[in-house]
């Protein structure tokens, strides 16, 4: 293969013999490479070195030509499978047996048996096939030789139907017309890209030809990082939050002690989530530090005797337990914080926090489940709220996702009262699917922590994951986090927007569905 030098030196003196190059495409090869066809890519390079030092100049020329396929050319070259199939058969009434002619043309005999019947060329007789006419004309062959010489075919309807037979195919062809260039030479100068300080100093600067500047090209893409889709899920959310009025809480506490963590939201000390094979727990130091001595009263009063309407869980409350330090296994452990320091202003004032972060679960890993995530959560404290205000606010909340028509269904949580759990319908999947959880936190936690009696607080969260896999198209949460990430991944997908409207890209789409297929709190 001639190299881009060998092909520049061509073009000069194929330039210089004849004054230009109407077509590229007819440029003869390179002597001494005559069996390589000229590529127009490596033609194009070679025409971009010699512009850029204005000794060419070059248009595009594009067109678009039918070509033949590899049985197409056969066909033009030998005829058709049906002008084989009849020439097989010899004339007269001798005929011929249809097993001899799948053994004299092979594949083509079934092809072009059936054409040959259609053309009424042959027919069958019993065993044989017989000819009906004494000579014919081969169309197929015709048309694809007139497609040979011309790149075209006169007939519409003809071009189609040997496409469709996968005779030929469109293809466009990219050329160039070239003429000589205001500094034509036969031999190329070499050309400076930039001024030394030795070339100042000696003055060759003078008599250099330097490369113009392309100020129209496009700079190389600096080197940067990439968001992970989490990441840019976890901003679109909290874009939405801080549109809402929220505020945004605290939550670098991955490492929290059991009391925020379970004690103050009213879980059980006996309970099974507090068991080793669900929460991970730290081995040193083992414990934490103080904790609010009159919130942990109150707290460890309502858990052993009962208060504010509860007779609490009847069982010994334990100091020790407490006191352990685990990986914390949600947020709320945040937010019951968060509650404790607004009950302890002067005046209460409404709020509305919410958070985004890491929780930790002693969780067999596989395709749908982590031992950490992210957990989205968002909690609203004000005077007398109900269960209407919580579900106005789903509505309004999921409506900015593109989630509309939510439903929702009672469940139990050990620290809110009523539970809902919060669906919608997946298209992709063809069935409601959970996307979150919500209630009313009881007061078995909020009073211990020091809110007011007639403050309430609607609670809600949901995964950061889910959301995120759906909008990726990814189906192994671990391809998603963890060490099986493809980093490929991280640097090719876009940056994520959710689609408020109505479309088939939609985060979730709705569908009419039967209602009582779904129980809804109203």
């Amino acid at each position: 293969m001639a190299s881009k030098d060998d092909i520049k030196s061509h073009i000069l003196h194929v330039l210089d013999k004849f004054g230009s190059i109407p077509d590229t495409k007819n440029l003869p090869p390179v002597p001494g490479h005559e069996e390589a066809p000229m590529d127009q890519l490596v033609i194009l390079g070679a025409l971009n070195s010699l512009a850029d030092k204005e000794m060419v100049q070059y248009t595009t020329l594009e067109k678009e030509l039918w070509v033949l396929s590899k049985e197409g050319q056969d066909i033009a070259n030998t005829g058709s499978h049906e002008a084989k199939v009849f020439y097989a058969v010899p004339a007269g009434t001798e005929g011929l047996e249809m097993a001899e002619l799948t053994a004299k043309l092979g594949p083509a005999a079934k092809i072009g048996q059936g054409k040959a019947f259609k053309n009424k060329w042959i027919k069958k007789d019993g065993s044989k096939l017989l000819r009906l006419v004494e000579s014919i004309e081969d169309q197929a062959q015709d048309d694809l030789q007139e497609i040979v010489r011309t790149g075209n075919h006169s007939k519409a309807d003809v071009l189609k139907d040997l496409k469709r037979r996968k005779l030929c195919d469109r293809q466009r062809l990219t050329s160039y017309s070239v003429s000589k260039g205001p500094n034509f030479s036969l031999t190329e100068r070499h050309q400076e890209t930039d001024i030394t300080a030795e070339m100042l100093q000696n003055k060759s600067w003078k008599e250099s030809s330097f490369k113009k500047y392309n100020f129209a090209a496009s700079a190389p893409p600096p080197p940067s990082g990439h968001l992970h889709p989490l990441m840019k899920v976890r901003e679109e959310f909290r874009q939405i939050f801080l549109e809402m009025g929220f505020s945004e809480m605290p939550a670098n506490r991955f490492v929290e002690n059991s009391f925020w963590n379970f004690d103050a939201l009213f879980v059980p000390q006996a309970h099974s989530a507090r068991d080793l094979q669900d929460t991970f727990y730290i081995s040193d130091p083992a414990v934490s530090g103080p904790i609010p001595e009159a919130v942990l009263g109150r707290v460890a009063k309502v858990h052993s005797e009962g208060g504010y309407g509860s007779v609490g869980y009847g069982t010994e409350w334990k100091r020790s337990e407490a006191d352990k330090l685990v990986l914390r296994t949600h947020t709320t452990a945040v937010s019951a914080h968060m509650l404790y320091l607004l009950a302890q202003q002067p005046e209460f004032q409404p709020a509305k926090y919410f958070s985004i972060d890491r929780v930790f679960r002693n969780e067999s890993v596989d395709a749908t489940h982590l031992a950490e995530f992210h957990q989205v959560e968002g909690v609203i404290a004000d005077r007398n709220a109900t269960l209407g205000n919580l579900i106005g606010f789903m509505d309004a909340f999921f409506a900015k996702m593109g989630v509309h028509n939510i439903r929702f269904k009672p469940t139990y949580n050990p620290y809110t009262e009523p539970s809902m759990e919060i669906f919608s319908y997946h298209a992709g999947l063809k069935e409601w699917v959970e996307i979150g959880n919500s209630g009313m936190f009881r007061p078995e936690l909020t009073r211990p922590l020091g809110l007011p009696e007639d403050v309430r607080v609607l609670g809600w969260g949901l995964s950061l994951e889910r959301p995120t896999m759906i909008k990726y198209g990814i189906d192994n949460i671990r391809e998603l986090l963890g060490h099986k990430v493809d980093l490929g991944m991280i640097q090719r997908n876009p940056l994520c927007r959710l689609d408020k409207k109505m479309g088939k890209e939609r985060y979730m789409e709705d569908e009419p569905v039967d209602p009582s297929s779904v129980k809804v709190v109203n």
